[in-house]
């Protein structure tokens, strides 16, 4: 959808003279035949204007705001005062629901005002290029400074967000809000957990935490503070080695028992306490749980702790001293720290990635059953002293950066600003039992994008290091692909007693040159602010009746809204491609052209022996392609691959594919799952092969002495398919087994082996009786 287009019908009602006049200015860019000095300053004047209506908007709103929380505040308080009052004093169920709308009414201003700034922020930034474009003179880098100047689009809402929180928790618990520890209920050992991650795009965030906080208090573990900014910061170092990168390696491809260790601080660089975390993967076969494990260090001693001279006894001595908690936890932690240790000396591990976010944790404080936390401003930085730099030196992390995001002071080498937000949602319930429905609703709504196993770790090092690290997760190819999607079902923010105004789900295209035939012609002279009510009127109104006939008339496949719509991953599913298995990632052609020219450097038989099967390997999947194509079957009609076609309009979205292909030289790690049943599967396999084969081997001895002279052909070729099958099922065992070795995602099922052995078997007894009944011995057992 263009962005006029997504403007006009998004706009609130009780807001529209406050929005930019993208029209307008869109319509002044045309007013004069040729663009000289005295346009520019008629448009920027304009465009001052404008920006001085929008900022003050949101100034005077936010202002609203924080008085309208503040008033009830006090209303929610004198409210739950009353509640242990005895007799008709107390409030009753009637002023909870009032309070319960006001503060709904207030959540949806917070809302619009959110997605007010960022349509706002939008249009400047598409207006200015729209100038640039047109007009040859450049605005932009003069109109950003002006957009520092009064920086409408900084807001942030969190201040907003948690007090909201806390008071939308109070009414709808009646006044008694769940008490205790943050951390407990997660020892249960009858409960399943489940743990998914998902990306938020920007414009999504806000309106994501003002819904999960209707069901969710926001987690503040120190509520007598005034919450700030820099409270919700977490950072974190990353160890590994540079040489072999082992843990990235480990990590990445999930093998049994890999690790992470890194360094962990809550807020500012001047806190104390350093986290030492030791992560540790566990396969579920082994019927154990990942276990993530950590202990508490002075930050002043841990370049002498990971150098080996500050011991774990001594880091625990005043603690056994002071007589705090029990020994025996104290000795855990203890061994901890010693295994730490010894790991870092002797696989030489060094910093390697720093990742900066700021959360937002939603969680009733004693209930561990569902925990979600919203990571913002996600960034990663390098740590290492490759390249002839010293970030670190000697020290444990760099000091040139702290939490001032967004790190304008470093090369662009050493940043990746991750461009979403991640959502990270923990579930224990009862096995056999449902998550809450609110839970489905959010994770299947066009809200987030489902990203299984992400980490920040994996993700930051591959991206800075691109020249050491040639294996890539799976998600890298998906990083340009915009995870933005169009609004599946009914759920968001509503006011109360009102429809949804806002809907800005659908991707903000850039207008085209050409997007009005009469943009050559002068602006009809009348009152500005009538016609722009009538325009915005009509294009609402034509906006609405588009919109019913695409749901009615074309359902799920144009990805509209309907109970039948098809999401982002069901329209790339539904798209046409190739016949292979495993059509996502094409990394084995990348390793076979790399293999080809290492052997070309190299000369020799080993390049003409690589030559030979590279070129074999062609001919035979030319060879293949041909004789598929000649196989009489049913084809589906090929109906195009955009626009509308044979009255269908396509389902297939701007920046939607079906096809990875890695870049040069580096491989892409599918996540794959490798149990001991799948060993023993292969292996079973194997030796049912082994068995047919045997038995063939049998019935070819059999025939060869005990049958006549015609009897010899039928053993020969007896003979023959039980080698095929013996040499065949021997070389994908060995095949499989190093396939599984390698967590590579190949077709493992064997779809050719059966269906050649059928025939194989055919043939052989066909040439049996070819060549008895060939020799008379159907006419000489007739006579006898």
């Amino acid at each position: 959808m263009r962005f006029g287009q997504q403007l006009k019908s998004s706009l609130v009602r009780d807001w529209m003279f406050y929005y930019i006049d993208y029209e307008g200015l869109k319509d002044a860019l045309h007013l004069h035949r040729t663009w000289d000095e005295k346009a520019e300053q008629e448009f920027v004047s304009k465009l001052e204007k404008e920006l001085d209506k929008v900022y003050g908007f949101t100034q005077v709103k936010s202002e609203e705001i924080i008085r309208r929380i503040a008033a009830s505040e006090n209303e929610v308080n004198d409210v739950v005062a009353q509640v242990d009052q005895p007799g008709p004093n107390g409030p009753t169920d009637e002023d909870f629901e009032l309070l319960e709308e006001d503060l709904s009414d207030i959540i949806a201003d917070v809302h619009d005002l959110a997605k007010f700034t960022q349509l706002n922020y939008t249009g400047f930034q598409k207006i200015i290029k729209k100038h640039d474009k047109t007009t040859r003179w450049v605005l932009k880098p003069v109109f950003a400074t002006r957009l520092k100047q009064k920086p409408f689009y900084k807001d942030n809402y969190d201040s907003f967000i948690v007090k909201l929180s806390k008071l939308y928790d109070d009414v709808r618990t009646r006044g008694n809000p769940v008490k205790g520890d943050s951390a407990a209920g997660g020892k249960q050992q009858n409960f399943v957990r489940q743990t998914t991650k998902y990306w938020v795009h920007p414009d999504n965030i806000t309106e994501l935490k003002l819904i999960v906080l209707k069901h969710l208090p926001v987690l503040v573990f120190n509520a007598s503070k005034e919450f700030q900014v820099d409270d919700s910061a977490i950072t974190s170092i990353y160890f590994d080695n540079t040489d072999t990168w082992e843990l990235y390696q480990g990590r990445l491809k999930k093998t049994e028992g890999a690790e992470a260790i890194r360094l962990r601080w809550y807020g500012g660089m001047s806190n104390e306490n350093i986290y030492v975390e030791r992560k540790t993967h566990r396969e579920d076969w082994t019927g154990e749980e990942s276990v993530k494990a950590r202990f508490k260090l002075k930050e002043k001693h841990v370049n002498a702790y990971l150098r080996g001279e500050y011991t774990p006894e001594q880091i625990f001595e005043k603690e056994r001293r002071d007589n705090k908690r029990p020994e025996k936890d104290i000795a855990s932690d203890e061994q901890l720290a010693r295994e730490i240790q010894y790991r870092v000396l002797t696989r030489s591990l060094v910093p390697v990635t720093r990742s900066f976010y700021h959360r937002t944790a939603f969680q009733l404080p004693g209930d561990a059953r569902v925990r979600i936390s919203l990571d913002t401003e996600l960034t990663m930085t390098r740590e290492d002293n490759l390249d002839g730099r010293q970030r670190a030196g000697d020290n444990w992390r760099r000091m040139d950066i702290g939490i001032d995001w967004p790190f304008s002071q470093l090369p662009p080498e050493d940043i990746e600003r991750f461009p979403y937000a991640v959502l990270e949602v923990k579930l224990q319930t009862q096995a056999g039992q449902e998550p809450p429905q609110w839970i489905r609703e959010l994770t299947a709504s066009h809200l987030v994008e489902a990203v299984p196993k992400f980490s920040k770790y994996i993700h930051g090092t591959a991206t800075l290091n691109p020249k050491r690290i040639n294996l890539l997760p799976y998600w890298a190819p998906q990083m340009k692909v915009d995870i933005r999607k169009p609004v599946s079902h009914k759920f968001g923010i509503e006011r109360p007693g009102a429809s949804n105004d806002i809907s800005t789900s659908g991707n903000m295209d850039d207008d085209s040159d050409d997007d009005d035939a009469s943009y050559g012609l002068p602006q009809a002279q009348g009152n500005e602010d009538d016609d722009r009510i009538r325009r915005l009127r009509e294009a609402r109104d034509v906006m609405e009746q588009q919109d019913i006939n695409q749901r009615r008339n074309y359902g799920a496949i144009s990805g509209g809204e309907g109970p039948n719509a098809l999401d982002v991953e069901e329209r790339i599913a539904a798209q046409p491609v190739a016949t292979d298995d495993y059509p996502i990632y094409d990394s084995d052609s990348e390793d076979e052209e790399d293999e080809l020219e290492e052997a070309r450097r190299a000369g020799g038989w080993q390049y003409r022996q690589t030559l030979i099967k590279h070129k074999a390997k062609e001919v035979g999947n030319t060879l293949a392609e041909w004789g598929w194509a000649i196989i009489p079957r049913p084809r589906p009609t090929d109906v195009g691959g955009g626009g509308f076609h044979l009255g269908v309009p396509s389902w297939k979205q701007p920046g939607e594919i079906k096809r990875f292909k890695a870049p040069k030289g580096k491989r892409i790690h599918v996540p794959v799952r490798v149990e001991p049943k799948v060993q023993l599967a292969t292996e079973r396999t194997f030796l049912s092969w082994l068995e047919f084969s045997i038995l063939l081997g049998s019935i070819a001895a059999t025939l060869l002495n005990f049958g006549d002279g015609l009897a010899l052909a039928a053993a020969w070729a007896f003979t023959i398919i039980a080698c095929c099958a013996l040499f065949y099922s021997a070389s994908l065992y060995l095949w499989r087994v190093r396939m599984i070795r390698k967590r590579r995602a190949v077709t493992y099922h064997d779809k050719w082996g059966p269906t050649l052995l059928c025939i194989g078997l055919l043939a052989a007894v066909a040439t049996s009786f070819g060549v008895r009944l060939g020799g008379g011995g159907w006419q000489g057992g007739l006579k006898g």
